[in-house]
């Protein structure tokens, strides 16, 4: 089958036939995103989004995190730079990039403007971040590797699908609507380590609802604008990927950050917390902390010397002594510069030794931990490894909790009444949360 009609079925699917493992996974993937860009509302760049929301003006129909009601495009701009400004959102690895900060920004816009449920909100999302993968799929690592952010252009992509869903738009509409999008997604790594790269996330959700809004209006595209010739695809990788059978939802392997550091190092971190147990270890009894990892990570996450709090987060051998040691790997606000000039975790990263194996997957970690009086324990952790969705709604909770107290409970209080209230709820919790956590009326 053609990508385009591949995503051209996916976006006609019925929400009864959506598996219910992918819409509880998409439900939580709502929370996290929302709680993400709570706490990112702060950020300097959230305030300067907001600034220009307020002086573009235009008709109110859309929240904005931490602001005043905006026009669906520039809500969805504003939202989903917001919420990836602290990069805590979560990541599919075989779409190579982060699916709920450019597809529910632009699916919550629209469902507010049209004034859908939250249910629909919900697979709208669903199905836009299915979408996206199989772009992103089809483009592959080359793409990545080209310099491309898949976030911001294969994210565009399941944006445009989860907003022209919502918009009800027909099989040539959506069709008319995917070949805008490809004249439209953009997003370069260059930007990584500015507000540029958030930015990105920002750029994919506004141009889904650019793009639905236009083919709604009976703007004319391509035919095929994604993967026809000169199309986006065919422009944007060396290494054109198979479309896979549209069988099952790869949804379900979207990953969370339990952690507010580099993803690269979270099995890691697992791996040493499953040692730890409850009890934090005194640091001095270790001899040596060795790791495998995939090589990939090398470049990205084992920065020796961190000098600032930020790096921190991109350095195995730090952040190892503060999974050892007990602090909150979970809480965005330890990462303070001072942390870098930690004697004791500095006195600990010397005897963290890691090295790359291509038989590690990126997705795992292996090695073991050696004590001073001889024990040896094995040290292993596979990110692909299903996490039973009680766990993993308990450590979602638990790291909204951390990034925004009371509140981040709250939210997740809402878990079980999604799908019984207007998506205009959601935004007004994003806009204006309720002190006693409360869903506000819509």
């Amino acid at each position: 089958m053609q990508l385009m009609d591949q995503l051209l079925d996916l976006a006609a699917m019925r929400e009864e036939d959506l598996p219910g493992r992918a819409l509880a996974l998409a439900r939580f993937s709502l929370l996290d995103w929302m709680a993400c860009g709570l706490a990112g509302k702060d950020e300097p760049l959230a305030r300067k989004l907001r600034s220009l929301a307020v002086s573009e003006g235009g008709r109110p129909v859309a929240s904005v995190i931490g602001g005043e009601a905006a026009p669906a495009r520039m809500a969805a701009l504003v939202n989903g730079a917001t919420s990836h400004a602290l990069d805590y959102d979560d990541t599919h690895f075989a779409h190579v990039g982060h699916l709920s900060v450019a597809i529910y920004p632009a699916a919550l816009a629209v469902a507010e403007d049209c004034d859908a449920t939250a249910g629909a909100l919900v697979a709208g999302f669903l199905i836009g971040a299915e979408a996206a993968i199989r772009v992103g799929k089809v483009l592959g690592r080359a793409h990545y590797n080209l310099g491309f952010h898949q976030t911001a252009t294969a994210g565009a992509f399941g944006a445009t699908v989860a907003a022209g869903r919502l918009y009800d738009l027909n099989r040539d509409q959506m069709r008319v609507a995917l070949g805008l999008c490809a004249t439209r997604a953009s997003g370069l790594k260059s930007q990584f380590g500015t507000m540029g790269k958030p930015y990105n996330a920002g750029i994919a959700a506004a141009n889904g609802v650019e793009c639905a809004a236009l083919a709604r209006l009976g703007f004319t595209s391509a035919d095929d604008g994604l993967a026809g010739p000169q199309g986006f695809v065919e422009t944007h990788t060396p290494e054109i990927g198979a479309v896979e059978p549209l069988s099952g939802m790869l949804f379900e392997d979207n990953k969370y950050k339990l952690h507010a550091c580099c993803h690269g190092t979270h099995a890691m971190i697992e791996a040493l917390l499953a040692v730890r147990g409850k009890d934090a270890l005194d640091l001095d009894a270790v001899e040596e902390v060795a790791l495998r990892t995939n090589p990939r990570w090398l470049k990205v996450c084992d920065i020796k010397l961190p000098r600032t709090g930020l790096e921190v987060k991109f350095s195995y051998a730090w952040l190892a002594g503060m999974a050892l040691r007990g602090d909150g790997t979970g809480d965005d606000r330890a990462y303070t510069d001072a942390l870098a000039s930690d004697g004791a975790l500095a006195a600990f990263a010397r005897r963290v030794r890691v090295t790359g194996d291509e038989t590690v997957s990126d997705l795992q970690a292996e090695g073991q931990l050696r004590f001073r009086d001889g024990t040896v324990v094995p040290l292993s952790h596979d990110l692909a490894d299903e996490i039973p969705q009680e766990v993993l709604a308990r450590r979602l909770r638990q790291k909204a909790e951390a990034l925004l107290g009371a509140r981040g409970g709250a939210l997740w209080d809402m878990a079980d009444r999604l799908d019984q209230c207007p998506a205009r709820a959601i935004g007004a919790q994003l806009a204006a949360p309720l002190p006693d956590g409360g869903m506000a009326a819509g």
